[in-house]
């Protein structure tokens, strides 16, 4: 007799599906009258998991892990049908693939397939027919969840502040607490900024484990789940913005659960918040005053945000992240120290005919595209990675792989420095630059030119500029 491993698998929805204990019967049976084993040792189990993604279910990673081993200790796999080893065609193949090479072979109990290329046809039929089914059945899904909204129960993770009991969100004491204080603070003047702090010093993580921004504080104003409403969109899909605006694509709802905030703190909040948002008109750029030259070109060394105007007697630049909580390192500078050193960087770039261009502003190397080919040995990189995690190669195999990978990389990063290098030097004419840099410099320095004028100068040489907090100091990269 041969020794054979089973797979049983039942999803979360488990429609169309035999109990685990009916799919095991159904392997035995069929192994009793083909000559297998199956020891109770080598059956592995995933309960309630969908089969859309290997990575999901950890006993169909032990299974792959043993059967990959060099003397693995099975001649077969036995499963009840071909969607339970996988929903996923394109997972299907590659598993299926690396068992065959194994010397493993992946039967179904249910499904028999006659020898041969037909029998390799039916199977990949079997396999996008299981693949389809999972597409439909999330539609199912969500609107098995748009059902659970118009009821008022609840359908997604709850919200900070709740819990989830008897299908409906329940307040959580604690946390309904520090969401009272949020909208009394924000009432009281508290901004967005000082709010997140506050709650980061309180300790308090997300969901994911992180802690708060301005977008947690802006969403928990904003979220109606405090008032007892439910919020969802017909596609299915979340997000910030969806949940929190009124759009076409989502609706409200009255839930069961027990609001935190009164109706009169909602509606205060929310009519604050708008007044704050039409004040900033946050997306609107054409119609802004350029205060100073430098506007829009410096950006923060530690996070690549762009520093903003702060006035004020002394006039200067901040990290915008920084001040919404979500850069760490402060990299305020005064305007008038940050338009010393530009002047002085310029000056003597002017001198040594040296000037640093943003790579992006280089013209397209002519011979390979170094950087797509790049790009597609990192993505091999990465399937390797995936390939070992997920017990498809052994450590030896990963090793191997990834020394070539690596080593294939390094040698294309070299030719591709060469060959920008080489392009910079033939798009760039350093006298002719030199030449612009210095009009420029007569521009920003005179007396009589506007702000926006000089920012205009600025930026017809200049793509942006780095301000390196630590070293105190400007880095620029100019245009080719």
């Amino acid at each position: 007799m041969r020794t054979a491993a089973a797979y049983l698998r039942v999803s979360t929805e488990k429609q169309d599906e035999y109990s685990l204990d009916s799919q095991l019967k159904l392997i035995r049976d069929y192994a009793a009258k083909n000559d297998f084993l199956v020891p109770d040792e080598f059956v592995f189990i995933d309960d309630g998991i969908s089969g859309r993604s290997a990575k999901k279910r950890p006993a169909f990673l032990r299974l792959i892990g043993l059967a990959k081993e060099k003397d693995h200790p099975f001649e077969a796999i036995l499963v009840w049908k071909y969607s339970r080893f996988a929903r996923n065609q394109e997972e299907s193949v590659v598993y299926k693939a690396a068992l065959a090479r194994a010397g493993v072979e992946v039967i179904s109990v249910s499904e028999p397939l006659i020898e041969g290329p037909f029998g390799s046809l039916i199977e990949r039929i079997l396999e996008w027919m299981d693949e389809f089914y999972s597409i439909r059945l999330s539609g199912e899904v969500k609107r098995g969840m748009e059902e659970k909204i118009s009821r008022g129960e609840a359908a997604y993770s709850a919200p900070f502040g709740y819990k989830v009991e008897n299908k409906r969100f329940v307040p959580d004491p604690a946390q309904a607490e520090t969401v009272r204080g949020v909208f009394r603070d924000y009432l009281a003047g508290v901004g967005m900024l000082p709010l997140t702090r506050k709650l980061t010093a309180e300790g308090l993580l997300t969901k994911f484990g992180k802690p708060p921004d301005n977008r947690f504080v802006k969403y928990m104003l904003r979220n109606p789940v405090y008032i007892g409403k439910l919020r969802w969109s017909h596609d299915g899909k979340g997000g910030y913005e969806r949940l929190t605006v009124t759009n076409d694509a989502a609706y409200l709802s009255d839930g069961l659960h027990e609001p935190i905030i009164d109706l009169k703190t909602w509606e205060a909040v929310q009519a604050k918040l708008d007044a704050n948002a039409r004040g900033r008109l946050p997306y609107s750029r054409n119609d802004q005053p350029v205060e100073f030259m430098l506007k829009g070109l410096v950006r923060c060394s530690n996070c690549n945000s762009t520093l903003c105007y702060g006035g004020g007697p002394t006039p200067f630049m901040q990290c915008h992240k920084y001040t919404h909580g979500r850069c760490k390192i402060s990299h305020a500078i005064s305007v008038a120290k940050a338009n010393r050193l530009i002047i002085d960087y310029l000056r003597t770039c002017a001198e040594t005919m040296q000037f640093p261009v943003a790579p992006h502003t280089v013209p397209k190397p002519s011979g390979p595209d170094y950087d797509r080919l790049i790009s597609t040995e990192r993505v091999k990189l990465r399937r390797v990675q995936e390939a070992y995690e997920n017990g498809v190669d052994s450590l030896e195999e990963y090793a191997r792989k990834k020394q070539r990978l690596l080593d294939g990389i390094k040698d294309l990063e070299r030719q591709a420095a060469a060959s920008r290098s080489q392009a910079q030097q033939d798009a760039l004419d350093p006298l002719s630059f030199r030449e612009k840099v210095l009009h420029v410099l007569d521009v920003i320095q005179s007396p009589d030119v506007s702000e926006a004028a000089k920012n205009e100068a600025l930026r017809s040489i200049i793509s942006y500029i780095v301000y390196n907090k630590p070293a105190q100091r400007l880095e620029v990269f100019f245009y080719a």
